[in-house]
């Protein structure tokens, strides 16, 4: 009897263990691990995504710079595949046979009852031969989506891309899903965040087969998306086309900007692209062959990618350093010994504005050497040091060597040697003024980048100060941030400006300027040609190859409107090619028209470029 009430207790004890697993496994499978709760959720109920219009971004005329249109991708469900001509499916949709074979064995191995994308991102141009013929292909069927178009096709490098998110991207910001799409450079990277918008979700119910059986919770938990703001941006649509035009076969890039703002008018970098040929589902294809491109480098920004020497235009700089710092007066005079420095015959400069006008070689050794070496101690070694010390903070203070911090991802900047950087290249202690000297005319190891050239124009224009170079003029609803309405003020003075600009309008508007072809007959334009040398090294010897042309001026004199650099690589003297290129520049933007034909069509079909042939495709 006693073995009978044993076993009872035992089945009992074995029933309440068993009811405790059971309970214990549903509170882990309900409560602690999520992947039951969402295996559940994925049987009866589903959620759509839906993804707003990315926000249209204007020039500042409200021309559109992108834009959106449709395009379709194709989908199929496999179970409702039935006597498809799978080799006149294929050719519809331009894949091989063998593609649509691999396309299909994979949608049928993920779920014959759900859809699975099956041609992704082809354009309305195409979608529009596809649409008729769609319906004899059952289980096919198209769903619309949003991608960018360039309707201007020009400042590529500016306005960037657009591509489907990696891990990578996923993984820096959960926000992105697979089969999203980001903004990869230029503009489209910069204003990611206010030109996507917020994505929305609707949710509905459905059966073990993926059939929608219904609405979920009457909709209460659905979310509509928020469009994109739209952007309006600096640029002028009409003048980017233009310096475009004029920069065809040539390598180099032009650069303007409204003094008064800082606004970038313009950002020309040669040789360019199309940007509407990375859209759609030939991006992959066409990014590739641009890359491949080693000649002429298309991906490569040029306006801020590169550095160059910025040559005799930052002689200018060096006048300005010299007068603040009273080390040399307006009408300072030094000879043009050739011996010293090479030059081109002139008379001798009698003031600095006479030293610009005629970009006099040794005029700016001896005005530089009175900067680095100012006798402040015994040892010329030790002068030069603290000399350094004092150039190099004028001449950041301009902008150059610091990283403006415009509104690009990836901008570079140029380099500005320093004290440190010549006791690292030479035994401290060892160097003074003349080891150094070819920075007094923009030459050695000095280098600049265009941006920052342009910049420069801007803050001569000014007369003393600069405003952050940006491309946003205004962002809906919100405006733009404050450091692009901040002035950069320099170490110079306002007055000691002067000298140097009436230099900068002689040098294009008087006999002996060094830039005569940048002149306008209702327009004063002051400006500074640079002629930059070209060497490579080859074998461990240094060849002189075709010189730089580099240009950089402001207008109207005392009503600034416009600043611009410009370089045209392997061209030659800086008022030959560089500066007429910026005068028509500077009257197109000024007057809206260009009325010296026969220095436009000069400059249109001026070639400093070897073709390479390289074709792609666009959708």
């Amino acid at each position: 009897m006693r073995t009978n009430e044993n076993r009872k207790y035992i089945i009992a004890l074995l029933f309440v263990m068993v009811s405790l697993i059971f309970i214990v496994r549903l509170f882990y499978m309900q409560i602690i691990d999520d992947k039951w709760k969402d295996r559940a959720a994925e049987i009866s109920e589903n959620k759509i995504v839906t993804y707003p219009a990315r926000g249209i971004v204007y020039d500042r005329n409200k021309e559109k710079l992108i834009a959106n249109e449709v395009y379709y991708d194709i989908y199929v469900k496999p179970k409702n595949v039935k006597d498809v001509d799978s080799f006149a499916l294929a050719k519809l949709l331009d894949i091989t046979i063998e593609d649509y074979t691999e396309k299909m064995n994979a949608a049928r191995s993920y779920s014959r009852h759900k859809k699975s994308e099956f041609v992704k991102l082809i354009p309305p141009n195409e979608f529009a031969l596809i649409a008729p013929e769609l319906h004899k292909y059952p289980g096919f069927f198209e769903i619309p989506r949003t991608l960018r178009v360039y309707p201007q096709a020009t400042a590529a490098h500016v306005l960037g891309y657009m591509n489907e998110v990696n891990p990578s991207d996923i993984e820096k910001n959960p926000y992105y899903k697979p089969g999203d799409f980001i903004g990869r450079i230029g503009i489209e990277r910069s204003y990611e965040e206010v030109l996507r918008g917020k994505r929305g979700v609707k949710y509905y119910l459905q059966d073990a087969l993926g059939r929608p059986t219904g609405v979920y919770e009457e909709g209460k938990y659905d979310t509509l998306a928020v469009q994109g703001k739209n952007i309006t941006l600096s640029i002028d649509a009409e003048l980017q086309a233009y310096g475009e035009e004029l920069m065809s076969n040539k390598m180099g890039s032009i650069v303007a900007i409204e003094p008064s703002s800082g606004e970038i008018l313009c950002m020309v970098t040669a040789p360019n692209y199309d940007p509407n040929l990375l859209v759609g589902r030939r991006l992959g294809k066409n990014y590739s062959k641009l890359q491949e491109d080693t000649v002429q480098l298309p991906l490569l920004n040029r306006s801020y990618g590169v550095s160059y020497s910025p040559g005799s235009a930052f002689k200018i700089l060096q006048a300005l350093i010299g007068l603040q710092e009273g080390v040399v007066t307006p009408n300072a005079s030094f000879s043009c010994h050739k011996d010293l420095v090479g030059c081109h015959n002139h008379p001798t400069a009698m003031s600095i504005s006479d030293g610009v006008k005629f970009s006099c070689n040794p005029y700016f050794y001896y005005l530089t050497r009175r900067i680095i070496q100012q006798g402040k101690t015994r040892s010329v070694f030790k002068d030069a040091a603290q000399g350094m010390e004092i150039w190099e903070k004028y001449v950041k203070s301009f902008g150059f060597g610091v990283g403006l911090e415009t509104d690009l991802p990836g901008v570079g900047r140029g380099f500005i040697p320093s004290r440190e950087y010549y006791d690292k290249v030479y035994p401290p202690g060892s160097w003074a003024f003349s080891t150094i000297y070819s920075i007094a005319i923009g030459q050695g190891e000095v280098n600049a980048n265009m941006l920052e050239v342009a910049n420069f124009a801007a803050t001569l224009a000014n007369r003393g100060y600069y405003y952050t170079p940006h491309f946003i003029k205004d962002i809906e609803d919100v405006g733009i941030p404050e450091k692009y309405t901040t002035k950069n003020y320099t170490m110079v003075d306002t007055p000691h400006f002067k000298y140097v600009i009436d230099g900068m309008w002689r040098v294009v508007h008087e006999p002996g300027g060094t830039a005569r072809r940048a002149r306008l007959d209702s327009i004063a334009v002051c400006g500074k040609t640079g002629t930059v040398e070209n060497f490579v090294l080859r074998d461990g010897v240094k060849i002189q190859l075709i010189d730089h042309s580099m240009f950089m001026a402001f207008a109207p004199k005392d009503d600034p409107q416009i600043a611009i650099a410009v370089f045209i690589e392997n061209s030659g003297f800086g008022g030959t090619w560089a500066a007429p290129t910026a005068s028509l520049m500077i009257e197109k933007y000024l007057t809206g028209a260009v009325t010296d034909t026969v220095k436009e069509n000069r400059i249109l079909n001026a070639e400093f470029l070897e073709k390479v042939e390289a074709h792609y495709e666009k959708d």
